[in-house]
């Protein structure tokens, strides 16, 4: 058996053979699209890409863009808090997030037919979480995030080697200082109003990219227009 499989010339792949037709265009609020179109399968995926991420935070204010990754499911002014997965469950689409250093992501994957659903969540949570966004929500994402750290970082063997190994290779005012995650002292420092302006100059439609596979381009063009132009009344900041 191990003959045969020795005996199979390994597969080459050329860079030439890796191309992913798409196309792109830019709402008049400034959101970037990206529509690749495969109907190879009846599936949409969504992927929402805000510019912004843990290298973007100040020293004494980290961990905002992981916190975000929390806040972003925890209600907007038209979706009350756990409606989002609700509904995107319902109809047997799944949801995750993932925080970075330079852009966290929100991908949506499920049936084609839920893709206006899909945008009309994203749009109303970048358009509208702002008027929903307490005290007591900032202090409940605090403290998933905060013992997010502890399991990864202060109770793991190791785990603040990474922490240390950043400390030491990047000099104190570069970006790649602290991890995603934050410190616990920053977290726990951080106000309603911090997360508030964090939120305010980075997450808006002129800072985002919202990437579509699987679905018409002509079909994803007008849906996208109606479900983040229409959500934003006066247009977005």
């Amino acid at each position: 058996m191990l003959g045969l499989w020795s005996a199979c010339p390994p597969v080459r792949l050329s860079a030439q053979s890796l191309r992913v037709p798409y196309q792109t265009f830019t709402l008049p609020n400034g959101l970037q699209v990206i529509v690749h179109e495969d109907h190879s399968v009846p599936v949409v995926a969504v992927n929402t890409w805000y510019h912004v991420g843990s290298s973007d935070e100040k020293p004494g204010r980290t961990g905002f863009a992981h916190l975000f990754e929390h806040i972003m499911f925890m209600g907007s002014q038209h979706v009350p808090t756990g409606e989002f997965d609700r509904l995107l469950e319902a109809a047997g689409a799944t949801t995750t997030a993932r925080p970075r250093k330079t852009a966290p992501t929100i991908t949506k994957t499920g049936p084609r037919t839920r893709f206006p659903s899909c945008c009309n969540l994203d749009a109303d949570r970048l358009g509208f979480l702002l008027p929903e966004m307490t005290v007591e929500k900032v202090d409940l994402q605090r403290g998933v995030v905060q013992n997010e750290r502890r399991q990864s970082y202060e109770n793991r063997p190791y785990g603040l080697a990474e922490e240390n190994i950043l400390l030491r290779l990047y000099p104190a005012n570069h970006p790649y200082h602290w991890p995603v995650i934050g410190s616990m002292a920053d977290l726990q420092a951080a106000t309603l109003e911090d997360v508030r302006q964090f939120f305010q100059t980075y997450y808006t439609a002129n800072n985002a990219t919202l990437a579509i596979a699987a679905i018409s381009p002509r079909r994803t063009r007008a849906s996208s227009c109606s479900a983040t132009s229409a959500t934003f009344p006066g247009g977005l900041r």
